[in-house]
């Protein structure tokens, strides 16, 4: 199984938390087109002919492109790489660009899975976050959605929003649930330096939301969405059975994928490359026939670290059969580190499986990071 991620790095606006690379100058956009293409082109070798069980246009807000520069992507994407006939396509989108013609588009191109940046209802918080849309429109949106045939979306949900109180955010989450929506991401908001929310954080005009309130709203999340029928089958992403995102759940489960577009990443197994977070740079580079990528190569310890991380974050958790491959050394490391969070019933193991209990997905980054490797 392969994937490909496209970047498109354009938004109408800045969110405060978002540290992504994008531009709000859309002047360039049909010939980032055309250089993403190219570099699909320059870049077809790297999957080595496997075929992609998955396609996602990220960013960025990709929704913001033109029908053309939609159908001459997609014209692209099937002129370079063999695409499966089942294979997931998504797009990002935000609620503000939901139209019955945008929809229809994209059924046409051949998208099949939108995922709606909604974050919240309330638009007090979305003007704290400074989106360009409002509580109304999303409703909107996902109503348009589900009338065109889109029944296969994921909206997205942030907690830890300062002035979320818990009611608030329970209505929140029930009215995704209330509406039927198969998939929710769910993340907390996170304080990230050079974003306008570090910013006021840092003079002291925004202050961060408690650990406990965080907690409790984290809480809530698991409860209600599990007993409405959702498998919690990674920390941030809850599905009915048979919605888990399939290019997501790739990356969790380490396959290949290729990133096209500036500030992508790509990975293989043994290296990560990544593209130059700069439009021009990227599109002046691309134009020569020149790859804007710097690589690096994965050592056994990159690889186990790398294992441990994403697969702790499933519920299909850590194998010490899988653990075996990276040798002895770092299967011994396992043992020897995994005991202590079992003990507390943080872990909880099955044969030679390892995997997350309710509790202890409330210290995931922690559990992680004590089991990585330090060689």
């Amino acid at each position: 199984m392969a994937g490909l991620y496209i970047h498109i790095p354009f938004c109408k606006q800045a969110c405060t938390y978002c540290n992504f690379h994008f531009s709000t100058n859309l002047s360039a956009a049909d010939s980032m087109v055309a250089c993403i293409n190219r570099e699909l082109s320059l870049r077809q070798p790297y999957l080595q002919g496997e075929a992609l069980t998955s396609v996602y246009l990220g960013g960025g807000t990709p929704s913001l492109l033109s029908s053309r520069g939609l159908r001459k992507l997609m014209d692209g994407v099937h002129g370079t790489f063999e695409v499966s006939s089942d294979a997931e396509i998504t797009i990002e989108a935000n609620p503000d660009d939901i139209t019955v013609p945008l929809l229809e588009d994209l059924a046409q191109v051949g998208v099949n899975r939108l995922s709606l940046g909604v974050q919240s209802f309330h638009d007090d918080d979305l003007t704290f976050m400074n989106r360009a849309h409002n509580g109304s429109q999303s409703r909107k949106a996902i109503e348009l959605a589900l009338d065109k045939g889109f029944d296969n979306f994921s909206v997205d949900l942030i907690y830890g929003v300062p002035g979320l109180g818990m009611d608030d955010w329970k209505r929140n989450v029930d009215i995704v649930v209330d509406y039927g929506i198969k998939h929710i991401s769910c993340y907390a908001l996170t304080v990230e330096e050079g974003t306008v929310l570090g910013h006021l954080v840092q003079k002291g005009k925004v202050t961060v939301v408690e650990d406990e309130l965080v907690e409790q709203q984290f809480v809530y999340l698991m409860d209600r969405l599990e007993g409405a029928g959702f498998e919690h089958y990674e920390i941030s992403n809850f599905a009915l059975p048979g919605f888990q995102a399939v290019h997501n759940t790739n990356y969790w489960k380490n396959s290949p994928y290729l990133g096209v577009g500036p500030s992508a990443h790509s990975y293989n197994g043994v290296s990560r490359s990544w593209n130059v977070a700069n439009n021009m740079q990227y599109m002046k580079a691309i134009r020569e026939d020149k790859l804007p990528v710097t690589s690096e190569k994965l050592t056994k310890t990159d690889q186990y670290n790398e294992y441990v991380m994403t697969r702790l974050r499933t519920m299909w958790g850590c194998h010490t059969e899988e653990i075996t491959a990276f040798g002895p050394e770092y299967l011994s490391h396992f043992h020897q580190h995994i005991e202590a969070p079992r003990e507390v019933g943080h872990i909880t193991q099955k044969g030679r499986e390892y995997r997350l209990t309710r509790k202890g997905k409330l210290f995931a980054d922690r559990i992680a990071s004590d089991l990585f490797y330090v060689s």
